[in-house]
Parts: C-alpha cells; sequence; structure tokens
C-alpha cells in the first residue's frame, strides 16, 4: 500500500477525529465554564453578603455594648452614692471626671427629684433648678425605670442624646442623667469603614440620623434615601437600593437599642461586586481562550494521531517480534525463579553435608585422630569459608524468590523483651545527638505477640522519629526524654506506649492525626501518610493505634496488639 493510498483511507477518520476534538468538547466546556462561572459568582456574592452581615451584627454588639455599659455606669453611681451626696456639686464634678475617664462620651451629669426638678448639675450649661417634668425623656423614665432617648435639642439647643435611670428611695424617686456627645458617637459608629465608599448611620423609627453620615447627613435630619419609615425586621436585612443621584448601594441594616435605632451599613455596588466584575470578565476571557486554543490543538492532534496510525501500522511485524521478545524474557523470568529454587535445594544438601564433615571432624580431633597442626587450621579456615559462600548462594536465591512474593507479610512469634530494644537501637544515635534520652521500661515477662516482623518496626520506627521531631521542634535546653513501655492489658492483649516529652499536638488536630494526607510539619518536611499507613498496619495486625496529647507537655502513642496464645 503506497502513501497517497493510506492517507486517502484515514480522509474519514480525520474528519471524524476533527469533529470530536473541536466540536464535541467545546460543548461541555460551554457547559461547565458556565456553571462553574454560576456557582462561582453565587459564592462569591454570598461571601460578600455575609461578610457585610458579619459586619453589622460585630458592629451592632459593640454599639449595643456601648449604650449598657454607659447606663450601667450610672445605675451603679445612683445605688452607690446616697442622694444627699450626689445633690453636691463637688461629687459630681469628680464623678464626671471618672466617667470620662472611661469614655469621653459623657458630657455632664446631673440629679432630677421625681418632680423633674434639676436638683444638682455639672457640665458646661447651667442648667440647675430648670423643670423637666413635661420632658417626654423624663416621663419615660419615671415609667420605665431608665431610658435612652433620641438625638434631641432641648435647652441647650445642641444635638445630643442622654441616657438616664431611676431610683426608688422609699416614697421618693430620683434620676440620674448624663448627656452623651453626639458627635463623639456618631465618630464611635463610623469607625465601621469598608472600601471607599463603605459607611455606617443610625435612624430611628422616624427615619432621622441620630448619627451624621460620611457622604452627607446632618443630625436629626432625615434620610433622603428613606420616603417612609423603615420597616421593622429580626436579625439583619440586607438589599440593593438607588440613592437620589442614581448611585447603587449594597445595604445591611439591623434593630437596635430595644428596636428604637436602626443600625444601617452600606456600600456602593460597583465597588462591593468589583470582584464579581473581574471574575465574569476572567471567565469570558478563559472560554474565548479556550475556544481559540481548541481549533489549533484539534488540527495538531488529529494529525498526530493519524501519524501514529500510519507508523503502528507499518512498525506491526516489528511489535509483534517485540512481543515474542517479550514473551521470552517473561519465561526467562519465570526460569530464574525456578533455578533459584531449585540451586537452594542442593545447597541446603551442601549446608548438611559440611556440618557432617565439622561433626565428624570434630570427633577425630576429641579422639586424637587427627593431631592439631598448620593443615588442620587451614582445613577448618576452608569449610568455614565454605559455610559463608552457602550462606551467600542461600541469600541469594531468597531474594529472587522473595522478588516474587513481593513482600507478603509473615507473621511470626515475637518477643518484645527481645525485639523492641533492637528497633530502638536503630534511633539511638540519633537521639544522643539532640540530647534525647531514651527510657526503656521493657518487662521481662510482656506477653508474646504474633505479628510480622518487618510491619511492626515500620510502625515502632515511625512513632519514634515523630518523637524525635517534635522535641527538636520544643527546642528543650535539657534534650527531653522518650519512653518506650510495655505492659499487659486486662483485655488480653499487650500494650507498647511511645511516650515524648515534645511539643505536643493542638486539640483540633487530634481528630485528624491519622488522616491520610494530614501533617502537622512544614511544607517538605512530611507527606502526612506516616502515621495512616500506621494505623493501617496494626489495624491488619488486629489491634489498634490511639493517641493521647496535650499542646507543649507531650504525646503519648500507645499500639495495642493481642497477646499470642499458642
Amino acid at each position: 500500500m503506497t502513501h497517497q493510498t493510506r492517507t486517502d483511507s484515514y480522509s474519514p477518520l480525520k474528519r471524524m477525529l476533527l469533529v470530536s476534538m473541536i466540536v464535541i468538547p467545546f460543548i461541555p466546556f460551554l457547559l461547565v465554564m458556565a456553571s462553574g462561572g454560576y456557582f462561582f459568582y453565587s459564592s462569591i456574592e454570598n461571601k460578600t453578603i455575609n461578610n457585610m452581615k458579619r459586619i453589622v451584627e460585630d458592629h451592632r454588639q459593640v454599639i449595643e455594648f456601648f449604650l449598657e455599659e454607659r447606663k450601667t455606669d450610672l445605675a451603679w453611681i445612683l445605688n452607690t452614692y446616697p442622694v444627699e451626696q450626689l445633690s453636691q456639686a463637688d461629687l459630681l464634678r469628680n464623678i464626671i471626671v471618672h466617667l470620662q475617664a472611661k469614655s469621653p462620651a459623657f458630657a455632664d451629669i446631673g440629679l432630677f427629684d421625681e418632680n423633674g426638678v434639676h436638683v444638682a448639675y455639672w457640665g458646661p450649661y447651667q442648667l440647675s433648678g430648670k423643670v423637666y417634668s413635661d420632658a417626654p425623656w423624663f416621663q419615660k423614665v419615671m415609667q420605665d425605670g431608665w431610658y435612652i432617648s433620641d438625638v434631641f435639642l432641648g435647652f441647650r439647643k445642641e444635638p445630643h442624646f442622654i441616657i438616664a435611670v431611676r431610683k426608688d428611695d422609699g416614697n421618693r424617686k430620683w434620676v440620674l442623667r448624663s448627656t452623651i456627645d453626639s458627635h463623639l458617637f456618631t465618630d464611635f459608629v463610623e469607625r465601621v469603614r469598608i472600601g471607599k465608599t463603605g459607611e455606617a448611620y443610625i435612624l430611628n423609627k422616624e427615619g432621622y440620623f441620630q448619627t451624621e453620615r460620611r457622604s452627607g447627613g446632618r443630625l436629626m435630619s432625615r434620610d433622603p434615601e428613606h420616603e417612609k419609615n423603615p420597616d421593622f425586621h429580626t436579625g439583619i436585612e440586607t438589599f440593593l437600593q438607588k440613592n437620589n443621584a442614581g448611585d447603587e448601594y449594597l445595604y445591611a441594616t439591623a434593630w437596635l437599642k430595644s428596636n428604637e435605632w436602626l443600625l444601617v451599613v452600606r456600600e456602593e455596588k460597583s465597588e462591593v461586586f468589583q470582584s464579581l466584575r473581574m471574575a465574569s470578565l476572567l471567565s469570558l476571557l478563559i472560554l474565548a481562550a479556550g475556544g481559540m486554543l481548541m481549533v489549533p490543538l484539534g488540527f495538531y492532534v488529529t494529525g498526530r494521531i493519524i501519524q501514529r496510525m500510519e507508523k503502528m501500522e507499518s512498525a506491526k511485524g516489528l511489535l509483534e517480534q517485540q512481543l515474542i521478545g517479550a514473551s521470552r524474557l517473561a519465561e526467562l523470568g519465570e526460569m530464574a525463579a525456578g533455578f533459584a529454587h531449585e540451586i537452594n535445594n542442593p545447597l541446603q544438601i551442601m549446608k548438611s553435608e559440611k556440618a557432617l564433615i565439622d561433626m565428624v571432624l570434630t570427633d577425630m580431633i576429641k579422639t586424637d585422630h587427627i593431631p592439631e597442626s598448620e593443615n588442620l587450621t587451614t582445613l577448618m579456615d576452608s569449610l568455614s569459608q565454605i559455610q559463608l559462600q552457602i550462606n551467600r548462594c542461600a541469600k541469594i536465591t531468597q531474594a529472587i524468590l522473595k522478588f516474587g512474593r513481593q513482600g507478603d507479610p509473615s507473621p511470626q512469634i515475637i518477643s518484645l523483651p527481645e525485639f523492641i530494644p533492637e528497633v530502638t537501637g536503630m534511633v539511638e544515635k540519633k537521639a544522643a545527638v539532640e540530647g534525647i534520652r531514651i527510657i526503656r521500661d521493657v518487662h521481662e515477662d510482656s506477653p508474646k505477640i504474633y505479628a510480622d516482623p518487618g510491619q511492626l518496626q515500620q510502625v515502632l520506627l515511625n512513632l519514634y522519629n515523630n518523637a524525635i521531631d517534635a522535641m527538636i521542634e520544643k527546642n528543650d535546653p535539657e534534650g527531653g526524654f522518650l519512653r518506650i513501655q510495655t505492659r499487659p492489658d486486662p483485655a488480653g492483649a499487650v500494650e507498647i506506649s511511645v511516650t515524648d516529652s515534645g511539643s505536643g499536638i493542638r486539640p483540633e488536630n487530634l481528630k485528624k492525626i491519622f488522616s491520610p494526607f494530614f501533617t502537622t510539619k512544614p511544607v517538605g518536611k512530611g507527606t502526612g501518610l506516616g502515621l495512616s499507613v500506621c494505623y493501617g498496619i496494626v489495624q491488619s495486625m488486629g489491634g489498634n493505634l490511639s493517641v493521647a496529647s496535650r499542646e507543649g507537655e507531650g504525646t503519648t502513642f500507645v499500639v495495642t496488639l493481642p497477646a499470642y496464645k499458642g
């Protein structure tokens, strides 16, 4: 078949591949981009709104706490000092100085009798002797026992609001009132700054400003953005609304002061959702770039596939030869395993015959049939060398046979008093370099276990190394200690505990310590697989791996394995 003939035979396939590589993938790509963009847009939008809600909730709590604390201060003063002392100007002066040191928002303080007469006053105005019996705030505090007013002018003709509390003293009633500086309170409320256009302010139930608004809004003037009184709602409400200039804002509102004031936090929509616009633009760019890449990529991949198919067809004979060669290699591998097995048998015979020679030679030496000589010494050395080479050959054949088994577990009876010191010895030098003491508390009567020694060694070494790393991280000047202890479990098991004096594990990490890929070590220091693998190994042995730790004090891992009952 000529090259032109092969090319013509692949033309229908080439057209089908082009359709499959360009048109068909573009449909799910478009759907994925559309759905991903929608969910991403919704996620950012919800995150932005929830962030605004969190800001409003936090600020609402701060303002409520501020007002409650001022009210509590006045109630404490009124209930602590006798009325006769509060009537003295010097005491009121000392009290207001103390209150202003705690919060500069306190502007003055005054005492009133039950008839609304200003009995005593300390502040920048001449208000002593004035009668407030008809004032709404006075009537409210006499009725409810306390009152926080809206901003009003009063006798001083300056915007302010008051906090007042009542005390019942026998047959008489007294009221202690303090004025809160509205400008300082406005500064306190305006601490919320979100971007360039974000701002916070307070309205009363009629929609009048109780604090000034950064973008324009005087105290006691009506909010031009609210043509009607604000609607009451529970919790935090968010909505979009345009102002009189046509700018759209995202609002978040919450009622406070027993539903008398409305806290408003707002930010221009164009600024709030700027990241959304960027995300939408980025999605469109990705969609356009993806479409532009699909066409040349489709032609390129299609051409590569056709070329590969042509090469595969021309190399079919060579591939068949390679398969035959691979089959022969596989057979050779099986033969190698068979040779190793067959060689192992004569090696065992040679080992037995060598042992027989040793025994006969020893008997002849003892009965003086063979006197001590240099030749005898040479003969004994040769026998030792034969034994050494037999052992080497045995190890080689075992390695070949083990290659086929690929590390299958081989459980055996393990004596912990013998096994643990061997494993511990592998980390003694590393611990000594760091000044870490290793304490072995392994009882000689510890029950034996039935497990794979290699797997148990892997578990213990991992726990040892983790413990040493934790103590190095703690940087204890005394170095620290690593205690390995065994003890029988009442349920018929054996517990192997590994305790260190390291940095410990945080409580939130204890629940995830055995999860795959979870690690508390820095990037590049751990994979998060060690403890997960150890946990699986111990579980496969029919045991359990648990941990107890206190941050900054150390950690204890306990390996619980069933005792051997043979």
